[in-house]
């Protein structure tokens, strides 16, 4: 039965584009609630239309595009790079991992070589070397987290443990979903989930802070994310709320064949990693986008989304931002996605 299965799948992932057949469809069951839903990384995940998972770090067709994006906000806004000052080590120490990890997805592109006390990094894709002394911040152009953040599409957070509890002192987000890192910068893990409804009382939030603080030096884990986007933008920061907020009501107040365009299901894939020499906790969130349309290219991905968004209680979709764009996804995914009621 499974090799059969398998057959399937890599059948259908060669009739559909890549966007498609590596996107990372969030949704087990019919409905969705919080939990911490946190498994192992590495092992590859089958869906309906391909696979995902395969390395904490994913480089796709997307590269160039999106670190071109990050450069141009980064650009406009600085301060979504944001670091404590006893951060350094694990800035350093995350930069190093993930140079390791960018050779382990591909090596054919990225390297990481080691002479004496000096280390050499390269990536194909953009064309840059860069030779660096571990801890020297003198033999890099600028601090290691930030370095490292021009060649990885993922955003990063950092988090300290101490006292008893999980602080984000560090990271670089360009691509945040509705909050800001500047904001957030120096808060306690507990304080930067507060607004989420539903989950303090439920303990996920406090039952997630337990687990990640007995992650073992090494050890990674991923769990996924989601909510609604309109157009590919990936910068939905707090920020930027007047440049992005206002699409929501036009899109609900637009013509409905509009909608499998423009509005997208948009998943975080958030990897949680133990560093080694600092001993911080590395966050991974990599955002990915695919329209309406394209997921009604998958029949079993338009039902299952529509009845998710079709159950959501309020507050929770109020909190993920979709009241406004959830009842026209539903009635497009019923007039043109090919769904029955």
């Amino acid at each position: 039965m499974s090799s059969t299965v398998d057959f399937e799948i890599r059948e259908r992932s060669r009739e559909l584009p890549g966007r498609i057949a590596r996107f990372p469809f969030p949704f087990p069951r019919d409905t969705y609630r919080y939990s911490t839903n946190v498994e192992p990384a590495g092992s590859v995940v089958d869906t309906a239309a391909g696979r995902w998972g395969a390395h904490p770090v994913d480089i796709d067709g997307y590269y160039v595009e999106d670190l071109a994006e990050r450069e141009r906000v980064l650009g406009e806004d600085p301060t979504r790079f944001q670091a404590l000052p006893h951060m350094e080590i694990a800035q350093w120490d995350a930069m190093i991992t993930l140079m390791r990890m960018l050779v382990d997805a591909d090596p054919r592109t990225f390297s990481l070589d080691r002479k004496g006390g000096i280390r050499r990094f390269t990536n194909r894709a953009l064309d840059v070397e860069q030779a660096f002394v571990f801890g020297e911040r003198s033999t890099l152009p600028e601090p290691p987290l930030r370095f490292i953040g021009r060649h990885i599409q993922e955003d990063v957070v950092l988090l300290d443990q101490r006292d008893g509890a999980l602080w984000g002192d560090a990271g670089l987000v360009t691509f945040a979903a509705d909050w800001s890192l500047r904001f957030d910068v120096g808060m306690s893990f507990l304080q930067i989930h507060g607004p989420v409804p539903r989950v303090h009382t439920e303990g996920v939030i406090p039952r997630a802070q337990k687990f990640l603080m007995g992650l073992q030096a090494g050890q990674r884990y991923r769990r996924t994310n989601w909510s609604l986007t309109v157009d590919r933008r990936l910068d939905q920061s707090t920020e930027t709320y007047p440049q992005w907020g206002r699409d929501r009501r036009l899109l609900a107040e637009g013509p409905l064949e509009d909608v499998g365009r423009r509005l997208n299901l948009r998943v975080e894939v958030q990897h949680l990693v133990r560093l080694g020499a600092s001993g911080a906790l590395m966050f991974l969130i990599r955002t990915y986008l695919l329209p309406f349309e394209d997921i009604a290219r998958v029949p079993e991905w338009s039902d299952r989304l529509y009845r998710v968004l079709d159950e959501l209680p309020e507050d929770m979709a109020d909190y993920k931002g979709v009241t406004r764009t959830r009842e026209p996804g539903l009635r497009w995914l019923l007039t043109y996605g090919g769904v029955q009621p």
